[in-house]
C-alpha cells in the first residue's frame, strides 16, 4: 500500500508547529491557565482557601448536584453522570476524592507553569473542567476547558518556553528542526 501523507494547512502549521510568535502566545496562555489551576488547588491543599475544603465539602457538592428538583432544571443534564456521582456518594469516595481533586489542581498548575508535558497536563486539566461542567458548574470552566484544548493542540510548541523544550527530546518525542521550504523525508 502506498504511503499517504496529508500536509498540515498553513494556518495549523503556523499556530501549532512553528516556534516563533505563537510560542509566546502559548506561553502566556499556559501561564494564565497554570495560575488558575495553582490558585484553585493551593488553598485546598493547605486548607487556607476562602471556603473550607475536604471530604465534607465535596460530599455536599455531590449531594446537591444529584438532586432532581420538582420544578425547574436539574444541575446535571446526563443521567449517567448523576448515577456516577451517586455511586461515589454510596461508596463514600469523598475521603480520597477531595485530596485527589486538590492535589490534581495544584500539580496541573505547577506543571503548566513550568512547561512540563504541557499537552498531557492540559488534557488532565481539561478532564477536570469537563467533570465540573458535567456536575452542573459553569463558572470559568468552559473558558478554561477551551484554553486547555488549545494547549493540547499546540503541544509541540506550547512548552517551548518551558521544560518541555529540553525534556521532550530527551524522552524520544520525534522533534526535529526543519528549515522552511526544504523537503522532509
Amino acid at each position: 500500500m502506498k504511503k499517504v501523507i496529508v500536509k498540515e494547512p498553513i494556518l495549523s502549521q503556523k499556530l501549532f508547529s512553528e516556534v516563533g510568535a505563537w510560542s509566546i502566545v502559548w506561553l502566556v496562555l499556559r501561564m494564565y491557565l497554570g495560575w488558575q489551576w495553582l490558585h484553585a488547588g493551593w488553598g485546598k491543599v493547605l486548607g487556607t482557601g476562602a471556603r473550607p475544603w475536604g471530604p465534607d465539602s465535596i460530599l455536599g457538592f455531590w449531594k446537591n448536584a444529584v438532586v432532581i428538583p420538582e420544578t425547574g432544571r436539574a444541575a446535571i443534564t446526563y443521567d449517567w453522570y448523576r448515577v456516577f456521582l451517586q455511586f461515589l456518594i454510596n461508596i463514600k469516595a469523598e475521603s480520597w476524592f477531595a485530596p485527589l481533586i486538590a492535589w490534581g489542581e495544584l500539580l496541573v498548575g505547577i506543571a503548566l507553569i513550568l512547561g512540563v508535558f504541557v499537552g498531557i497536563v492540559a488534557a488532565l486539566g481539561a478532564f477536570m473542567n469537563l467533570n465540573f461542567m458535567l456536575a452542573g458548574v459553569a463558572s470559568t470552566n468552559p473558558v478554561l476547558f477551551l484554553l486547555a484544548v488549545l494547549l493540547i493542540l499546540a503541544w509541540k510548541t506550547a512548552g517551548w518556553w518551558g521544560l518541555d523544550r529540553w525534556l521532550l527530546p530527551k524522552i524520544g518525542v520525534p522533534w526535529s528542526r526543519v528549515e522552511l521550504g526544504k523537503p522532509t523525508n
